[in-house]
């Protein structure tokens, strides 16, 4: 595997594949379960207009439910792997695409369960739950029914459901148009004419050379002006069907609504942002020494981006990597090192590149079966065992979760998800820098991870007040168009940059082109994430066996608990400020520190 040459599936070597006979042991058990989904859903059904009828046929139906979603989420999962191991293998589209109509026909033929659920009347159904033979069900009822107030009637829930197709058009035009009909002017760089796509972007802004970061920049941005009437319009559309769902529900906002479902207080989002802003001279001193380092008379939007720091050549191979895991994450005890290193090295990952393998990384498990991993791992770079350790960490996660939960309590939300993977990242930056033998490693390891923290915690809460802004103009009745979210925009990118950054006159059109805000209000989660996820190390490495054992309560509460009531068991209290001011001042300290060593 440390060949130039990018080798097909089939000559990947078998220990550097994830082992999936966890899910089937074969391509036709997998058949053998798919065949199942239709006679399970059945079963289901059988119980439509009787689930009011008494605690047994309730029961009953979830138990026939239980077993439908368990056997839809491993043929799901176990297809899903194959096709992101080699997207041009026409078996394993085939087999991901059966998936996943099974999966909406069985979605479609049980949607009667939650207003029938709802219809029960809430003493009878309390009643129920507190039977001992419901402990299984009991949390998923309970979260079932904290929509009630929000459920329509059979026939509304209808007809809503019957527009969500329809519902996703500005998303899959824009999709369409930025990722293939836009067409960018290429840019001049060693000495050839490469071509500018959205894949190649980010990488011309990383060059050192700056004549090719403006031309990248301006070529990029140039196009999409072209576009910037139609790109509004389906942004606009997008924040419209936002509040038209809201509002068929009886949310009093669209905000509101995005945050219900998991009891998140509408304060934590807007004290997010309130926290931020109160902490960017930081940021801004930061950008000013980023000019200095750079050694420019004006800081340009296209200079943000480049490495302060020239990487560091090094070699690590991956199961040096592991085991630079085992000792970084030695906070956590040898048991969860034990299990995380035998799983990196036994089955839970795919490692290397291969022909169509998907890109990046990502963590993903069902109930049954190892939390598997995606690496393209490359031993050049120390960002892949960061990604490694952040991997490891959801993946570690899922286990605890799913060994100490019912199936139907599991799954854990994504404003938890990215607590676990940003924390053990941090755990291997502080390891890498007690153990750095050069200052040149201290000063990259510090710019990196400044530049990490930056891009999660600053820019996220910039996109998630855009995003705030952007609603509530429609909601307060002013209809949005290129020129008001340019304008929204622009003002964001001054105050959060500060007055050392010169923009361009495209600068603004950055806010038409980030897909995250078709699904709204998502992108805050990894500002509190991340928040979280550094408090959370500072306490564990900094405390004893009991701080320790909260931080593990938390990672075995799976879905048990609403996020923020599973955070205040393992310490953190994020509906408070206190964290998001500790994760800014942890920034502030990079900082120094970089200025100090550069």
């Amino acid at each position: 595997m440390a060949k130039n040459t990018i080798p097909t599936r089939d000559q990947v070597p078998a220990t550097d594949k994830w082992d999936l006979t966890t899910l089937y042991k074969s391509d036709e058990d997998w058949e053998k379960a798919l065949s199942s989904i239709k006679p399970l859903t059945e079963k289901v059904v059988a119980f439509k207009g009787k689930l009011g009828e008494s605690s047994d046929s309730l029961l009953a139906c979830l138990k026939a439910n239980e077993a439908l979603e368990k056997v839809i989420e491993t043929v799901h999962e176990y297809a899903g792997l194959q096709h992101t191991a080699d997207e041009s293998d026409a078996a394993a589209q085939d087999r991901e695409g059966r998936a996943m109509m099974a999966y909406a026909a069985a979605e479609s033929d049980t949607s009667f369960f939650s207003p029938e659920l709802m219809s029960i009347p809430d003493e009878k159904i309390n009643s129920w739950l507190n039977l001992p033979e419901f402990a299984d069900y009991k949390i998923f009822l309970q979260k079932e029914l904290h929509h009630k107030p929000y459920i329509l009637s059979e026939k509304e829930e209808r007809i809503l459901s019957l527009q969500a197709e329809s519902s996703e058009t500005s998303y899959k035009a824009f999709s369409l148009l930025t990722n293939v009909d836009l067409q960018f002017e290429g840019v001049h760089a060693d000495g050839e004419e490469k071509p500018l796509t959205q894949s190649t972007y980010t990488t011309f802004l990383h060059n050192p050379d700056r004549a090719v970061r403006e031309q990248a920049y301006k070529n990029f941005y140039k196009e999409f002006v072209k576009h910037e009437n139609t790109i509004a319009s389906l942004y606009a559309g997008s924040v419209n069907q936002d509040i038209f769902v809201a509002r068929a529900r009886g949310y009093k906002s669209s905000l509101e609504a995005a945050l219900y479902s998991n009891k998140v207080p509408e304060s934590v989002y807007r004290n997010l942002i309130d926290t931020v802003h109160k902490n960017l001279p930081t940021l801004h001193k930061y950008y000013s020494l980023r000019k200095k380092l750079l050694g420019v008379s004006e800081l340009r939007h296209y200079d943000v981006y480049v490495p302060l720091v020239k990487d560091i050549k090094c070699e690590t191979s991956y199961d040096e990597a592991v085991e630079i895991c085992r000792a970084a994450l030695a906070p956590l005890g040898k048991s969860y090192t034990d299990i995380l290193c035998d799983g990196l090295k036994n089955g839970w990952v795919d490692r290397y590149e291969n022909k169509g393998k998907r890109s990046g990384a990502f963590s993903s498990g069902a109930y049954t079966g190892y939390p598997y991993i995606l690496l393209n791992y490359k031993a050049d770079s120390i960002r892949d065992l960061f990604t490694m350790a952040h991997e490891g960490g959801h993946s570690m996660h899922s286990y605890y979760a799913k060994t100490n939960n019912p199936f139907m309590s599991y799954n854990y939300t994504i404003f938890e998800a990215e607590v676990a993977s940003t924390f053990n990242e941090e755990l291997v930056f502080e390891y890498l820098m007690r153990e750095a033998k050069t200052p040149e490693m201290k000063a990259y390891l510090l710019s990196m991870r400044a530049d990490d923290i930056l891009a999660t915690l600053h820019r996220q809460t910039m996109f998630a007040e855009f995003e705030l802004k952007a609603h509530e103009l429609v909601e307060s009745g002013t209809p949005l168009s290129a020129q008001v979210l340019r304008k929204i925009y622009r003002e964001l990118l001054e105050q959060y940059f500060g007055p050392e950054m010169v923009f361009e006159p495209e600068s603004d059109m950055e806010g038409l082109r980030i897909p995250h805000f078709y699904g709204a209000y998502y992108v805050y989660k990894y500002a509190t994430g991340i928040s979280a996820s550094l408090a959370l190390a500072k306490r564990v490495t900094q405390g004893g066996e009991a701080e320790r054992e909260d931080y593990f309560k938390f990672l075995k509460s799976g879905g048990s608990r609403y996020p923020i009531e599973s955070l205040k068991v393992a310490g953190v209290d994020m509906s408070t400020t206190e964290p998001v001011q500790a994760a800014l001042d942890v920034f502030a300290n990079l900082v120094a520190e970089l200025e100090k060593n550069l």
